[in-house]
């Protein structure tokens, strides 16, 4: 049976492009892919070309080019390849998780060449790409008017129908979100790690009840995909041995450089992201395998007996994965209110939460809310305001601290879910010691300092 002619171009066929491709077609989108040293699965449905010189020239003009390649290098190389076969008007889509001042560079440098670029954000994992990714677009507007049918098609939807695909801004703008969702998945299963660690450790609950728990949580306000799965695999039964497998795996959290992105740009734009910053120093703890069993035997690393109502210290710690969870998403979105006005992205906030509602790997209940929060208030400048969070977690502040009261009586550690307490406690103090440090920073530095009583910038001659 002869194929109809293809109308997008797909360059890399790797578990995410495989599974876009798939998920292309079943809409309707005749997909021709090509990959240089492609490891295709028996049966593949979809075309494949023998070189990048026969894939651009079997597709219509203009041409619609989806590269799936692993972001840095690699990206360059195939735009590289690619230009010499490409026209004016023709669309080249970055998939991948690409920084997002790449993709402002290669929007400028492939305009010039007539050529319209677009940075997606593409979240989901092989699951997502296959059945309904999140997609978060960003670059060419005129890219987007043409492409807005079709990723709206193949996105997921959220419970009231709304495709999950959504116009960013331009230059690297959908990257940019793709990297805050990013850094807040890297806190997301921080908090969770913490939590289950908390159950498991200090109160020394058998894993299978661990996972009885979640799956609870699950079905209340922690509704989300990180939850659901946290379930599942705490179920989980090693074949041979018959422990949960959970219990098997090696402590060491590895990562790709989005987190580390995040933090990197934070730290630019002068935004706290404690939650964040905490998660990814997690991981680099975690990787100092020798380091970290020389200390437990020096220092001691048992962990202290929990003397109390177990069932009071579930709950807890429940209500303490759920603020520690909306102040991480609190400082998500804080810091892209800052780099909205930097960058000039004009980020829509309820647009933003209204995609991560279903597809991508952060997708929660939580969202909703978000939602309907920024689109009460476009301009809201930090989560925490909004009435519904602000009375949210201001009444589950005493099982907050209760829950890290506990874990630092144990010697459990809790970086993440402590440093959202902070962040929430810094962020509502009217007057921080900032004072005191600015007074040592004039004392040795003559660095000046302001006062609340006047105006003007001082110096004072120390004794």
């Amino acid at each position: 049976m002869t194929r109809s002619p293809a109308t997008i171009g797909l360059l890399g066929l790797g578990v995410m492009g495989r599974s876009l491709a798939l998920n292309f077609e079943r809409h309707g989108y005749r997909v021709s892919a090509y990959d240089p040293m492609p490891k295709i699965p028996t049966g593949f449905p979809v075309g494949v070309s023998g070189s990048i010189a026969e894939l651009a020239a079997g597709l219509p003009l203009p041409r619609i080019i989806l590269i799936m390649v692993p972001a840095g290098e690699a990206v360059e190389t195939a735009i590289a390849a690619l230009l010499p076969f490409l026209s004016e008007g023709d669309i080249l889509i970055d998939g991948g998780n690409s920084h997002f001042t790449d993709s402002e560079r290669r929007m400028r440098s492939l305009g010039e060449k007539g050529v319209h670029f677009m940075g997606l954000g593409v979240s989901g994992g092989e699951s997502g790409a296959l059945w309904g990714p999140s997609l978060m677009a960003g670059g060419s507007d005129v890219a987007w008017v043409r492409m807005r049918s079709i990723l709206q098609s193949i996105a997921a939807k959220a419970p009231d129908g709304r495709a999950c695909a959504a116009w960013m801004g331009k230059g690297g703008a959908g990257h940019y979100v793709k990297m805050v969702h990013n850094g807040v998945e890297y806190a997301d299963i921080q908090l969770i790690a913490e939590t289950y660690d908390f159950l498991r450790r200090g109160l020394r609950i058998p894993t299978g009840e661990i996972a009885e728990i979640f799956a609870r949580w699950n079905e209340g306000e922690l509704e989300s995909y990180l939850i659901e799965i946290t379930a599942q695999i705490l179920r989980q039964v090693d074949d041979q041995s018959g422990l949960p497998l959970v219990d098997l795996i090696l402590d060491e959290a590895a990562q790709k450089g989005t987190g580390k992105w995040m933090s990197q740009n934070a730290l630019e734009l002068g935004v706290p992201i404690p939650t964040i910053q905490a998660a990814l120093e997690s991981r680099f703890l975690s990787a100092r395998q020798a380091d970290r069993k020389l200390a437990s035997k020096i220092l001691g690393g048992e962990i202290a007996e929990f003397h109390g109502d177990r069932e009071r210290a579930v709950g807890c710690v429940g209500e303490a994965l759920l603020t520690s969870k909306i102040s991480s998403y609190a400082q998500g979105f804080g810091l892209m209110h800052t780099a909205s006005a930097r960058y000039g992205y004009h980020f829509d906030f309820a647009e933003i939460a209204r995609v991560w509602r279903a597809g991508c790997i952060i997708r929660a209940g939580l969202l909703e809310e978000m939602t309907a929060a920024f689109t009460r208030n476009p301009g809201l400048p930090n989560l925490l305001l909004d009435e519904t969070f602000r009375e949210l977690v201001t009444a589950r502040q005493p099982a907050w601290r209760e829950t890290l009261r506990t874990a630092i009586g144990m010697g459990i550690p809790m970086p993440a879910t402590g440093a959202s307490l902070a962040y929430f406690d810094g962020y509502r103090s009217e007057r921080l010691p900032a004072n005191l440090i600015q007074a040592q920073r004039d004392f040795f530095g003559a660095h000046t300092y302001r006062r609340v009583d006047r105006e003007g910038v001082f110096h004072t001659q120390w004794e």
